[in-house]
This record gives C-alpha cells, sequence and structure tokens, in this order.
C-alpha cells in the first residue's frame, strides 16, 4: 500500500514550521490573577493548600500590581476577606468593605489597571453559603438579589471595572445590570459565572477565602457536573439578562461545556481554573512527578482550544514568565 500524498510530520520537522501552523495561541493577555485582600497591614501570608499565592494587606497592592504589569498580565479578580461576618453578608455592600477598599487602593495608584470584582455572599456570611437564609437554612433567592445588586453597586461606584457574580442565583444578572444602569453605572460590563459547577476541585479556595459552608453544601444552587445541557440553558439565561461575558467554572473537568458554550453562543467566554486544579499541579510537580512549566501551558492551552477567550488562574504569573522565555 502506498503512503498517501498528506504526511502530517512533515510539518512537524522543526520548531518553526511548528509555529507557523499552529492553530491555537495562549497569550499573556488572555490571563487573569486572582488576589485575595484582608484586612491589616504588612501581611502577605501564603495559604497553604496553593503554595505561591498569598493573602494580601492593601499596602501590598501597589507592588502586586506593578508585578503583575511587568509581567503583562492585564487584569486581577478580588476577592475579601472581612474582619466580621453576619448572617446578611453585610460586608459584602459595605461602602468601606475590603473589596470596596482594595479597588480604590488600586484604582488609586493605577487609574488603567483592570480590576474585576468577584460578587458574592459566601466570604461575608457567619454561615458561609451564598445568600441569606430562611429558618430552614435554604438561601432564599430573591431576597438575596437585592444584596448581590447592592454589592455590585458598591463595587462600580469604588471603581471596579467589571463585576463577576459568582453566587448562582437566579436572576442575578438581570438584577445586577438593573441597579447597575439606575445608579449610572450603564458602561461597567458582567462576567457571569454562568455555568458554575458544585465541585470539590473548590476546596482549596475555601481555605484562602475563608467561606467554606458551615453545614451542608451548595448543590441546591450550583450546578449538577453531570449536566451539560443545562450549562447551555443556565448561560442563555444570564446572555438574556445582560451578561457581557459568559463563565464555566471549574474548567478542567469541563473543557466539553467550554466548546458547547462557546459554540452555541459565540460570546466572550471565561474559564476559570480553578484553586484544586492549581494545587494537583503545585503537588505533582512538588514531588517530581511532572514537568510543571509544559504541563500548565499545556493545560491552559487545551482551555483556549476549547473555547476559552479568558482563562482566570492561579498560574498566570508563572504562565506569564514561561511565554516571555518562549517569545
Amino acid at each position: 500500500m502506498e503512503f498517501p500524498a498528506y504526511r502530517p510530520r512533515r510539518l512537524r520537522r522543526t520548531p518553526a514550521l511548528r509555529a507557523m501552523v499552529r492553530e491555537t495561541a495562549l497569550d499573556v493577555q488572555d490571563l487573569i490573577y486572582p488576589l485575595f485582600v484582608k484586612f491589616g497591614s504588612g501581611k502577605r501570608d501564603e495559604i497553604a493548600s496553593m503554595p505561591g499565592v498569598f493573602q494580601l494587606t492593601l499596602d501590598q497592592l501597589p507592588s502586586e500590581v506593578d508585578e503583575l504589569k511587568s509581567l503583562g498580565i492585564p487584569a486581577v479578580i478580588l476577592f475579601g476577606l472581612p474582619e466580621f461576618k453576619d448572617e446578611a453578608g453585610s460586608g459584602a455592600y459595605a461602602e468601606d468593605g475590603i473589596v470596596q477598599q482594595a479597588v480604590r487602593a488600586i484604582k488609586a495608584y493605577d487609574p488603567d489597571f483592570t480590576v474585576v470584582t468577584d460578587v458574592c455572599m459566601c466570604e461575608y456570611t457567619s454561615h458561609g453559603h451564598c445568600g441569606v437564609l430562611d429558618e430552614g437554612g435554604c438561601v432564599m433567592n430573591d431576597v438575596t438579589l437585592e444584596l448581590l445588586a447592592n454589592t455590585a453597586v458598591s463595587h462600580a461606584a469604588a471603581g471596579a471595572d467589571v463585576i463577576a457574580p459568582s453566587d448562582m442565583m437566579d436572576g442575578r444578572v438581570a438584577a445586577i445590570r438593573s441597579a447597575l444602569d439606575d445608579e449610572g453605572f450603564s458602561e461597567v460590563p458582567i462576567m457571569s459565572y454562568s455555568a458554575k459547577y458544585a465541585s470539590a476541585y473548590y476546596g482549596p479556595f475555601r481555605e484562602a477565602a475563608d467561606s467554606a459552608p458551615a453545614f451542608g453544601d451548595r448543590r441546591a444552587y450550583q450546578m449538577d457536573p453531570a449536566n451539560g445541557e443545562e450549562a447551555l440553558r443556565e448561560t442563555a439565561l444570564d446572555i438574556a439578562e445582560g451578561a457581557d461575558i459568559v463563565m464555566v467554572k471549574p474548567a478542567l473537568a469541563y473543557m466539553d461545556v467550554i466548546r458547547r458554550v462557546k459554540d452555541e453562543f459565540g460570546y466572550p467566554l471565561c474559564a476559570y481554573n480553578v484553586s484544586g486544579e492549581y494545587a494537583m499541579v503545585k503537588a505533582a510537580a512538588a514531588n517530581g512527578w511532572i514537568e510543571e512549566k509544559r504541563l500548565v501551558l499545556e493545560t491552559l492551552t487545551g482551555m483556549k482550544r476549547a473555547g476559552a477567550d479568558i482563562i482566570i488562574t492561579y498560574h498566570a504569573k508563572d504562565a506569564a514568565r514561561w511565554l516571555k522565555e518562549g517569545k
């Protein structure tokens, strides 16, 4: 049997040829770096389950921005650790809340640096759930919407460039869009966690943000990991309600969902490369089981290939350095 005229290996022979026909490009401009901010001063506390990731006090933010800019990373997403928690999560929407102060600190230092803010209640409620509870311990959806909208407005008033609701309450994009528009923030986009799954990959984040639920779990409002069609319905609702960017979270076990959402809607799409995905790589690298650089860049490229335009990742700093080396 004769060989076919087309031989794929011809175009794999040299680095230059491989680069010329490469279908997917990962760029540092695609990356958003998560930051955990807390009250106090002079603190940069490493998170045990996430080596290389820190909880920072406000005075540490200028140097953090300088480092990120030097690496070409264009944006951060902020998560706050409040001084106190209560059943209503009032620290989330307080004018002097930790995220509000962090936004102001970053914008005062560098007005052009892009700041995304996560909008949810779990870090601020005494029970660790993503909204106000009824007497039976269930999150009250419509009551929570008002608090989420208040939080979003307070972030926009502080100077946030993008609002990212992660709570998974029904109707929260519409409530936030309406509140932002009513308060004069119609130009502030919403990046919605449209398909956020009730995932085991979030474990290290709950240490980082001190947001583990005091009882039960979040499966009554986050999505069942078995469902794909539901992700399309959720995303369609968010787009209809005014989302500007949609998100799939986590990313690694949900590449198929990323692809389906991108193909179905063609909207700007963010994938969240979450804490558990990061921690697994760091643990394996520390034990010498993997080549960290190649694995991280391969994983992030896979997310891009699946359809992600933007990737939130704790690997952003390392990835930025490695991409620069490659050039």
